[in-house]
């Protein structure tokens, strides 16, 4: 199966107890675009693909559910501290009601995370073309999160990842031109 080695993918540091960025952060563990419907996107596609990328779907969502623990632990270090008044203040009074600073997967407007977030055609290309607008609409919404924050700590793992998004992009775009080359020849051959 896999080997876990206990540390994160990358390091993550936040400079201080921040409620509010982790409410914004909440849309990547739990939102449409986030960690855990990419990874599992990703893992439930890669039955109907071809065999030549196969093993690009298992990298990616697995590396996916690195990324998902890396939020996990940034939401954590910026809630732990956090008093009720603080929670309140943020906007998450709710969660707090329901889970105290525990995670939850949820976007960052409090709606529980649906299986409805994530596709599977079962045509290669139409779910690559997916998988690349999944990674670009991560992307986007990094920046964004990079944009709300004053933490330079917590910006440095947001910048790492918004990049690992750049890339998988760009390794689905170089999958669907490999399965369009492969299947013009199918057609003329």
């Amino acid at each position: 199966m896999w080997y876990y080695e206990k540390k994160l993918e990358y390091p993550v540091k936040v400079s201080t107890c921040n409620p509010t960025l982790a409410k914004y952060l909440i849309e990547q563990y739990g939102g449409a675009d986030g960690e855990l419907s990419a990874a599992l996107r990703y893992l439930n596609q890669r039955y109907s693909i071809p065999d030549k990328v196969i093993g690009l779907l298992t990298d990616i969502g697995t590396e996916e559910f690195a990324h998902l623990e890396m939020i996990a632990t940034m939401v954590y270090k910026l809630t732990k501290d956090a008093t009720p008044e603080m929670m309140k203040e943020a906007g998450l009074a709710p969660h707090y009601a329901n889970h105290d600073n525990a995670l939850f997967y949820h976007n960052a407007a409090g709606n529980p995370w649906t299986a409805t977030y994530i596709q599977a055609k079962g045509d290669p290309i139409a779910d690559l073309y997916e998988d690349i607008a999944a990674e670009e609409k991560a992307r986007a919404t990094y920046q964004w999160i990079i944009n709300l924050s004053d933490d330079s700590d917590l910006n440095d793992g947001l910048k790492f990842l918004r990049e690992r998004e750049v890339v998988h992009s760009q390794r689905f775009r170089e999958a669907v031109e490999i399965l369009k080359e492969e299947k013009d020849k199918q057609i003329y051959f």
